[in-house]
């Protein structure tokens, strides 16, 4: 049987502990996954998801281009519970932006998944729940949300933060979208 990280690597989809809540994840560079996700989630496919990676480095991926000065500000905040919306003018990630041409990731705080990230590469992340109902707090939950619609369950414990703190960086500057996990005024 493959373990988690061999079904993350080969495309697959599985439920796993954020630094924030239980996240629905797969592949972000894989069309396909990413479809997948959107399907067993029942996603508004008009509206992008977050994507987890283990490094600043990793925003090339997606050929994103940041200044000096947002650099800082990434530096400043990440790692940590905040999702951050950049520009990706790139019709290849398409798949990614929903036609919005920006993305949001997070470079998350937890030693442990920034590990699994540098194995699998970037993912890409939801909350754990069919869209409209509450996220789910532990793989028991989820297991009700998703029953075997999802490859693997990961996790044992109950997840009670909020969600990650969204913000956008226009001309060098913060725009907070959603208030989460972390406050920031």
């Amino acid at each position: 049987m493959q373990n988690s990280l061999e079904i993350l690597k080969s495309g697959g989809v599985g439920v796993i502990p954020t630094d924030t809540i239980y996240g629905l994840s797969g592949q972000s560079l894989s069309k396909k996954t990413v479809e997948i996700i959107y399907k067993i989630k029942g996603k508004d496919p008009k509206k992008p998801l977050i994507i987890l990676i283990e490094s600043i480095k990793n925003l090339s991926l997606f050929d994103i281009k940041v200044s000096d000065k947002t650099k800082k500000i990434l530096s400043r905040l990440w790692p940590g519970k905040i999702s951050i919306i950049l520009p990706c003018p790139s019709k290849k990630f398409q798949y990614l932006h929903r036609g919005t041409k920006t993305l949001a990731f997070r470079l998350p705080a937890k030693a442990r998944l920034r590990k699994l990230l540098k194995t699998t590469g970037p993912l890409l992340s939801t909350s754990a729940n069919p869209t409209g109902k509450p996220f789910a707090k532990n793989t028991a939950e989820a297991k009700r949300y998703f029953g075997d619609k999802v490859d693997f369950y990961s996790g044992q414990k109950n997840l009670t933060s909020l969600p990650s703190t969204l913000i956008s960086i226009k001309d060098d500057g913060i725009i907070i979208l959603r208030q989460g996990s972390v406050k920031i005024k």
